[in-house]
């Protein structure tokens, strides 16, 4: 019996999902998850796949890959797409969709299929991965882009006919549209869907609201090496467990909330709320920690860079040449980029309060207001003078 490979949550949508592909295709449906650190019940999703009748369920922890080897390479680049996105839902597809290809590669499937829809920017994600890891030998199956159920209210209906769990949120409704990971949670649907619309507090899931935070700031330290985080307050974590740490302590300080509108890669606009606690706190400090550590025009290259490069992150490019070359360069001095870093969270904000290292590139001496020979006043006339002239160059 020929196989298909799912990237299975077993929420609504997926489950769904199975059922359709398992009366479309008449194929044995494998149902893959990736625990990327998601809110997720393994026994729920187990259950809820073999009552579908479904006999083989892939559930793999890459929480710590998903971190190590995704979310730190995009926090070095500073990516931040649109000015206020830190790309929590776009870096994950790529993962799931490497491990869905091998997946299917390993039980011999002749197709993968995801539950992404056809308005939204995941199906590109998912597929350029499918792509680069299954070329043409593996076929994409996209139920959103086949299927004749054309809104949520076909979906709770197709649900109710075969006896499918319909979950509700904290209102006793059908749920937001959610997705989450380690790093980040986006909500979206329903009232959120017209940007005039407040998003009610009640579909925030890892951070309090900004005016219920505690009325004490908060202190904490991260520590650098090679340009990534190795430790939190002194005490060295792997890379899943610095995320973890840091999303509990960022959260409850009401840190990391946005609601945005977006521009999708394939034209749409989409407004979200996105909460991306730990992972905003790690933006500011590894920022910090660089401006003690990097010379000017590194910086500004990355600052160049970082722009493009979110841009490819965000419409499913990870795995491209190009996001590969700029990756390099925003690693190229990742080796002077060491120390610690020591902020305070209150109420939503962050503010740096102390930056030490043993790189060299701030030097006290120079910028010091006291009289010092380090520094060679003398040029500095013929500094502006230089610069006045390229005024009047085109």
């Amino acid at each position: 019996m020929k196989k298909i490979v799912l990237a299975y949550s077993g929420g609504l949508d997926t489950s769904i999902i199975l059922k359709w592909l398992q009366e479309n295709y008449k194929a044995e449906i494998i149902a893959y998850t990736s625990d990327i650190g998601q809110d997720m019940n393994k026994q729920k999703i187990i259950r809820n796949a073999k009552k579908l009748g479904v006999k083989k369920v892939i559930i793999e922890n890459l929480k710590n890959t998903f971190v190590k080897d995704y979310v730190f390479p995009m926090i070095r680049a500073h990516a931040v797409y649109e000015g206020v996105y830190l790309l929590g839902t776009s870096i994950a597809r790529p993962l799931i969709a490497k491990r869905q290809i091998a997946i299917a590669k390993k039980f011999k499937a002749f197709a993968v299929s995801h539950g992404a829809t056809g308005k939204g920017n995941d199906q590109v994600r998912f597929e350029l991965g499918y792509a680069f890891f299954g070329g043409k030998k593996i076929k994409v199956i996209a139920p959103w882009r086949e299927w004749n159920l054309q809104s949520r209210t076909d979906l709770i209906n197709y649900a109710k006919k075969n006896n499918i769990p319909i979950p509700k949120d904290k209102k006793g409704a059908p749920p937001f549209s959610v997705d989450d990971n380690i790093f980040h949670t986006s909500t979206e649907g329903k009232v959120l869907e017209n940007p005039k619309n407040s998003a009610p507090e009640f579909i925030y899931q890892r951070t309090v609201s900004p005016e219920k935070s505690p009325n004490k700031k908060t202190k904490v330290k991260i520590s650098f090496k090679n340009s990534d985080p190795i430790s939190i307050n002194g005490k060295k974590l792997s890379p899943e467990k610095i995320l973890e740490k840091l999303n509990l302590i960022a959260g409850k300080n009401g840190v990391g909330r946005v609601d945005l509108v977006e521009n999708r890669f394939i034209g749409i606009k989409s407004r979200g709320v996105y909460e991306t606690p730990g992972g905003t706190v790690l933006y500011v400090a590894h920022r910090a920690i660089e401006s003690v550590t990097l010379d000017k025009n590194t910086v500004h290259a990355k600052e160049r860079i970082m722009p493009e490069y979110a841009e490819l992150v965000y419409n499913g490019y990870w795995f491209s040449k190009k996001r590969i070359k700029l990756q390099k360069l925003v690693d190229k001095k990742r080796n002077q980029v060491s120390g610690d870093v020591v902020l305070s969270l209150y109420k939503g904000n962050i503010t740096i309060v102390s930056r030490r290292t043993k790189n060299r590139a701030y030097s006290m001496k120079k910028v010091s207001f006291e009289e010092n020979k380090s520094f060679n006043k003398s040029k500095v006339e013929k500094f502006i003078k230089y610069h006045s002239k390229q005024l009047y160059k085109a």
